[in-house]
């Protein structure tokens, strides 16, 4: 279980900038451009790896150290979360300490920003707050809703547990978890239409806002677990959710479909997610609310159909 967790990890890590790239291929198709190849975050990455790293002289420890605990948090959240196989490493935490280790990389890169002292980093990081302020309540009813149906919480156990009992463990509460759930990854990952991650104009910035000051290696360690934060996520929509396919045994058949069943769901909400970013502007800051509230309500739908229906 040890050795696939890790093998899964790689994958992970490796996979990454891949759909990261693919969802900006899809964009370019619809909006009627060429684009970049889906390589291009790989080339970025490796640029910014052979680049010095520039810091500010007002910057503390806390600027250096806050790409290297963004990149521990999504890799330890990396083992917790099934990606072919629904074996993962259950006993160091579930779901509850996967979403709080994606809530301290948020409050290091919060913290980060605003220790570099620009007025841009302040912005970013106060607006990163108060929308995560609104998010994390919508993502733990969401996920509450899945550890009801499925009587755990931890993520592997959720996976199998669905994967292996069919249709009977299909309630409505599950698909509207899963549209909750959905909202709130555009609202964590800085999607549109509440952050657009190839902007930085300075009126809109939010995620942008906060890495602003980091160049180098360190830039590229914060990018790269920003692509890994928003892939885990995909993956957790796709094998907690909707979790068939998924090997639920380790022999070479099963883990060969549950490598296709996983890319390809995931494939999917790239290409929705890429509908949704081409289709839609990004909204105005105090219309967020809005939104977030409707997700909120579609989570808290969720736990009481459960009961209800």
């Amino acid at each position: 279980m040890m050795l696939l967790a890790m093998i899964q990890t790689l994958f992970l890590l490796a996979l990454a900038p891949l759909f990261t790239g693919l969802i900006r291929k899809f964009k370019a198709f619809f909006q009627g451009r060429q684009g970049p190849s889906v390589l291009q975050p790989y080339r970025d990455l490796t640029k910014l790896f052979h680049k010095d790293s520039v810091i500010s002289k007002d910057a503390s420890w806390l600027f250096t150290a806050t790409p290297y605990i963004c990149m521990t948090a999504v890799i330890t959240a990396a083992l917790m979360i099934p990606f072919f196989t629904t074996s993962s490493i259950n006993f160091i935490g579930d779901i509850i300490v996967v979403v709080y280790l994606f809530g301290m990389m948020r409050f290091f890169m919060a913290l980060a920003g605003l220790d570099a002292g620009s007025a841009f980093g302040g912005m970013g990081s106060s607006r990163e707050m108060t929308i995560s302020a609104m998010v994390e309540p919508t993502i733990l009813l969401s996920i509450f809703t899945m550890a009801l149906i499925s009587g755990t919480t931890r993520l592997g156990e959720i996976s199998f547990n669905l994967a292996t009992t069919g249709l009977d463990l299909v309630p409505p509460a599950l698909f509207l978890a899963l549209a909750a759930f959905f909202i709130s990854t555009l609202a964590e990952n800085a999607r549109v239409p509440v952050d657009n991650p190839a902007t930085h104009l300075e009126l809109t910035m939010i995620h942008e806002a906060m890495i602003l000051e980091h160049s180098g290696k360190q830039l590229a360690l914060m990018e790269w677990s920003s692509m890994t934060k928003l892939l885990l996520y995909l993956v957790i929509m796709a094998n907690t959710f909707l979790p068939w396919g998924i090997a639920t045994e380790v022999t070479p058949m099963a883990l060969i479909i549950g490598i296709f069943a996983v890319i390809l769901k995931i494939t999917l909400f790239s290409l929705a997610i890429a509908i949704i970013e081409s289709s839609m502007a990004k909204m105005r800051l105090f219309r967020l609310p809005n939104l977030l509230t409707v997700s909120f309500s579609l989570s808290l739908l969720a736990v009481m159909s459960f009961y209800i229906l």
